[in-house]
């Protein structure tokens, strides 16, 4: 896949639908009964990426202070949704230590993944950081990843949503009417090719995680580290 061109492609469409006052907005983020878990292997930025992607948070506040936006600990770029978030799903429903043994596996010939955070994209109900990976490394352990998850019996959703091939982080959902599409799409356009840093992934985070990996529902079940 062509990143550039998908995100260029997302963003243009997305633009207009939001211009034109078609966007979605999020009914369940306050839903408190919202019961939607699953099982996610993901990245998080580093200090730095992180204070770069609140200066430009604080931008959209400005214009849109009642839309929902990331906090620092939940923002994460994910690897590979290994059970997507359904309604009722739980921990003691699996063993937990065969996906670690698992994924642990599959990163034996990982040895590098770098990415590049640079310029903002949107879809109909949220705003998002565009990743670029800097070589085909986690492309070949997503692919690693699927091969023995499926020859595997484990519980397993990988791609039943969509096949994962980006690596961007979504930092803001829409929850009430926009005050002035207008002006967000203007802060778009000045963040379209903004740098916010590139760093050198240290870790994986397995997790078990809600729709929207709020920290507070989120359980750490294992760390995996790679040796750069």
């Amino acid at each position: 896949m062509d990143l550039t061109q998908h995100y260029n492609q997302l963003y243009k469409k997305s633009s207009e639908t939001i211009l034109a006052g078609s966007y979605k907005l999020d009914s369940q983020l306050n839903n408190e009964s919202d019961s939607r878990f699953g099982i996610t292997l993901l990245i998080r930025p580093n200090e730095t990426i992180k204070e770069n992607i609140q200066f430009f948070l604080d931008e959209l506040k400005a214009i849109e202070p009642h839309q929902y936006y990331y906090p620092d600990a939940d923002i994460h770029t994910t690897v590979m949704s290994i059970i997507s978030c359904y309604g009722g799903f739980s921990l003691d429903k699996i063993n937990v230590h065969e996906y670690i043994d698992l994924i642990q596996q599959s990163l034996v010939h990982l040895d590098k993944i770098k990415i590049e955070f640079r310029g903002v994209t949107a879809s109909p109900s949220a705003i998002m950081i565009q990743g670029f990976p800097t070589d085909e490394s986690l492309n070949n352990f997503r692919n690693k990843l699927r091969e023995n998850f499926k020859k595997s019996s484990l519980e397993q959703s990988i791609d039943s949503r969509y096949s994962i091939a980006t690596a961007h982080s979504t930092v803001m959902r829409f929850q009430e009417k926009l005050q002035d599409p207008e002006k967000l799409i203007d802060i778009l356009e000045k963040y379209r090719d903004y740098n916010f840093g590139n760093f050198k992934v240290e870790n994986l985070e397995l997790v078990y995680n809600d729709w929207y990996q709020r920290e507070s529902n989120t359980i750490h079940l294992a760390e995996f580290y790679i040796a750069n």
